[in-house]
């Protein structure tokens, strides 16, 4: 009779090890960027202007002066040919090219008349003129390919008030920016029909 020792005894122990182990769970997307309170931006966004929720690929960074480096806008994950959609009612100001690029601008509907906020979308090919009335989620145009700036693709969402940059993510309500459905609550008080 042959006596076992304690390495070959753990050896087919070891060999199994690595299959009741559960596989590691693949780390949950990062968070997006918080939008800043700001009393100048009413939440009057109805969707994001990709559609669905995408990533914030760069975030806003307001230049410390007018011609000072800064991101003014944030970039989202999208690829060329996604459709655009306004996220919030208005009418469009401007749709065409600024320096090689396809630009839409949205004066936004309930905002304010002095001035009006504006939201802008680049680079697209616009299926919407100027003038033309829009009502949230109504597609302004296709993503066109971004060139270097987003190798993958991405869209460009802007925000002013007359010539003062603004983060558009404030723009969005709570229950959009963190994915969570709004909640009903009971109405109380009210004689059932």
């Amino acid at each position: 009779m042959r006596v076992r020792t304690w390495p070959t005894l753990l050896l087919p122990a070891a060999l199994l090890l690595p299959a009741l182990i559960p596989a590691p769970v693949p780390p949950p997307p990062p968070p997006l960027p918080a939008a800043v309170s700001d009393p100048l931006v009413p939440a009057v966004a109805r969707t994001w202007p990709t559609g669905g929720r995408p990533t914030v690929l760069r975030g806003w960074s307001p230049p410390a002066t007018p011609y000072g480096p800064g991101h003014r806008g944030v970039d989202l994950s999208a690829t060329p040919g996604t459709a655009v959609r306004a996220v919030a009612a208005g009418r469009v100001t401007f749709a065409g090219r600024v320096a090689g690029r396809g630009v839409i601008s949205v004066e936004l509907a309930g905002t304010g008349t002095d001035p009006p906020l504006r939201t802008t979308y680049e680079p697209v090919r616009a299926s919407v003129r100027k003038g033309d009335t829009v009502t949230p989620g109504t597609p302004v145009g296709t993503l066109e390919p971004s060139g270097t700036h987003c190798p993958d693709g991405c869209l460009h969402w802007g925000l002013r008030s007359g010539n003062t940059y603004l983060n558009p993510l404030s723009l969005l309500p709570p229950w959009l920016l963190d994915g969570t459905p709004p909640r009903l609550l009971p109405v109380l008080g009210v004689p059932l029909p």
